[in-house]
């Protein structure tokens, strides 16, 4: 969320920002914001003024009372009265201005860096670099649906008859293999610094706040409205969360995490090939990685992520390419963020298994979560995370890439994981 005082003081760079967004009428959305945070300053100094002046009366009446003059105390009592029902009054209508604020700025997305480029969807977005060879198939490639029926590893209609389409019943060395990436990537995490933490999976209102997931993703997410709790689409929500209404110590950055959960997401409104088999799920397993560093490293850490997910990609000797992503494809959120993308030989498509953000202070202005620096001064610290790695389309890429006529060939990091070598 947006600090007011920013749009303020930064008006220009904020309207640009959300222009490069594509934000609707960002110009009079900007003014109606700033109007009624005057409002709301207009109100307070109101309230102000006549609590001073209540306390002020307060202090005559006990001074009168003490010199016995009750009478004259008794008649400016009156005004006292009137000043309690006219602040009670100025209250209300503080609280609401400010609901009516908090609103406005719940809606507002992230301002982009300025090396974010400007266009309307993911066909503006920048290729940072490509690395690896896209393995040429013979004529015997077969996607991805068509492999786990045949060798029996990933079964729909099972899933479909527990709990509906999109929630795929991994069997055999289907399982063995998402518990051997989800085991890979969380050694590979710790291995680099991260250290583990297993969250729930249901959060409450407050964390979807949070993050941001609300109220922009409401509609996405699985919600149990028995006990308004909500399913979490991503761990980057609980794991974020645990820090919220914390203050640290500069000494405590940077914060680094790692955690696996399932991800659950409606992904309403999803249809078409580009979404069958494992290329969109109700349901799915990924690792994620989470920071909180102070201001001035954030950017240097959002490059060591992105650099730490390829080299995930590299291990499983999967082609993949980096892409900045533009303003009209980012997420809500985010302030820059590279998406990882590897390519499906079977389907001659490239899939995203990542995206690395940097929120910089959107999310801990939300959660208000602080740093107390050298000066005892508090500030915000930033938040980022990244997928490292989301399974479904790792598993469809290893198995079309690596396909053979007689078997699927398993990339060799992950065979002690297996305990076997082909599929």
């Amino acid at each position: 969320m947006l600090l007011v005082n920013h749009i303020r003081d930064q008006f220009d760079v904020v309207l640009a920002g959300l222009q490069k967004r594509n934000f609707p009428d960002a110009l009079s959305f900007l003014n109606q914001v700033l109007a009624l945070d005057d409002q709301r300053k207009t109100t307070q100094t109101q309230r102000d003024q006549l609590q001073a002046e209540s306390n002020s009366i307060s202090k005559e009446i006990g001074m009168l009372m003490k010199s016995g003059k009750r009478e004259e105390a008794e008649q400016i009592k009156a005004r006292t009265a009137q000043l309690k029902q006219e602040i009670k009054e100025l209250d209300e209508q503080n609280s609401k201005a400010e609901e009516e604020l908090k609103a406005l700025l719940y809606t507002i997305p992230n301002i982009p860096h300025s090396s974010v480029p400007a266009g309307k969807s993911a066909e503006d977005n920048e290729v940072v670099l490509e690395h690896g060879s896209i393995p040429a198939l013979g004529e015997y490639k077969l996607p991805h649906w068509e492999l786990i029926k045949k060798y029996d590893i990933i079964d729909f209609d099972l899933g479909v008859k527990i709990t509906g389409a999109g929630f795929p019943v991994y069997k055999g060395k289907g399982a063995r293999l998402q518990r051997a990436l989800i085991n890979f990537f969380l050694d590979e995490a710790l291995n680099a610094g991260f250290l583990e933490v297993q969250p729930p999976i249901l959060v409450n209102e407050d964390s979807g706040y949070g993050t941001g997931q609300l109220p922009d993703k409401e509609g996405q997410m699985y919600h149990a409205t028995a006990d308004n709790l909500y399913l979490i689409p991503t761990a980057e929500v609980p794991i974020t969360n645990l820090y919220r209404d914390v203050i640290l110590s500069e000494e405590d950055l940077p914060i680094r995490n790692v955690g696996y959960t399932p991800c659950f997401r409606r992904e309403a409104g999803s249809w078409g090939a580009h979404v069958r088999g494992l290329n969109r799920l109700h349901q799915f397993d990924k690792v994620e990685i989470v920071q909180i560093t102070h201001p001035d490293k954030s950017y240097e850490a959002l490059e060591e992520m992105s650099s730490y997910v390829q080299g995930l990609l590299q291990k499983l000797e999967l082609p993949y390419r980096v892409l900045r992503l533009c303003g009209g494809d980012m997420g809500f959120t985010s302030a820059l963020t590279y998406d990882m993308e590897v390519f499906s030989a079977a389907q001659e498509r490239w899939l995203e298994v990542s995206s690395v953000s940097n929120f910089e202070t959107y999310q801990t202005n939300r959660l208000k979560l602080r740093f107390r620096g050298e000066d005892k001064k508090t500030q915000l610290a930033h938040s980022l995370n990244g997928s490292a790695l989301a399974l479904p389309r790792i598993v469809a890429a290893i198995l079309e890439n690596n396909q053979g006529p007689d078997g699927i060939q398993m990339p060799k990091v992950l065979q002690p994981y297996l305990g076997f070598d082909r599929i």
